[in-house]
């Protein structure tokens, strides 16, 4: 029963079903610095903004609105505009489909970004996310979670669903290391103490840990100590959220995602 408890709480939520990757961000090859790609995500749609250069050398700006076509890819149109000078009265615009686009992802950091020009060439290219400054996790929060758990050598450990309430304490050393101890508070997990702690890698808008020793522990009971990969971790606009997976005692695989509001 105890050993049951220890794994049902290492499910810090399975990914959402239905909810799209958000893929927001800067994008750019970091062997060809000076061009890329601003990605802005609504749900399915996706609106790209390219910063690249004509047959002239000079700066030009291409827009693209894409859709995930169902596969995770997400395609559409590319269009070219133009306008009134910056520096006058706005007069209106013109825009012109001058092609296709599509954006693939490849995890959630990079992808393959590809775009063909009317009568021009298709470029392809291998993009990932841009970092820019570091950003604040630490902090004390509160917050919810559910996940699941599947492929246990006893079938009996297996479990769909899981929610749970818990205190969360973050702490951080900038770009380099992050420790997070949820404390649980709800009724059926009281005094459970559980944490993911290990190197940070930045990612655009995203960190990874991708060697997080995680350790649970039960009021009494054996800790149960893992090692995980915690993935899209990052500050919302109201506190934190991520994901981790791994496996753990009798061949486990978890999966699972966790989210909180500052205090």
């Amino acid at each position: 029963m105890l050993r049951r408890l220890i794994l049902i709480v290492l499910l810090l939520t399975a990914a959402l079903p239905g909810v799209a990757a958000d893929y927001s961000d800067v994008y750019y090859d970091p062997a060809e610095p000076g061009w890329g790609v601003f990605l802005v995500q609504s749900n399915t749609f996706q609106f790209l903004a390219f910063y690249v250069y004509g047959p002239d050398s000079k700066p030009v700006w291409y827009t693209a609105q894409l859709t995930d076509d169902g596969s995770g890819t997400y395609t559409g149109g590319l269009y070219a505009t133009t306008g009134t000078y910056f520096g006058s009265p706005w007069q209106g615009y013109a825009i012109a489909t001058i092609g296709t686009a599509s954006f693939k992802p490849t995890d959630a950091y990079g992808a393959t970004l590809t775009y063909s020009l009317a009568g021009g060439p298709t470029v392809t290219k291998t993009v990932q996310r841009q970092t820019l400054t570091p950003f604040v996790l630490a902090g004390d929060y509160s917050g919810s979670i559910a996940g699941q758990i599947s492929a246990c050598t006893n079938p009996a450990d297996n479990t769909a669903t899981f929610r749970g309430r818990y205190n969360l304490a973050v702490t951080q050393v900038a770009d380099q290391s992050v420790k997070l101890t949820f404390t649980y508070v709800d009724t059926a997990n009281n005094g459970i103490v559980c944490t993911l702690d290990g190197p940070l890698t930045h990612r655009g808008r995203l960190y990874q840990v991708a060697d997080a020793q995680y350790r649970c522990t039960t009021p009494g009971g054996r800790p149960t100590i893992a090692t995980v990969t915690v993935n899209s971790l990052h500050p919302t606009g109201q506190g934190i959220e991520g994901r981790w997976v791994g496996t753990v005692d009798g061949g486990c695989q978890v999966s699972m995602h966790f989210a909180a509001v500052i205090n």
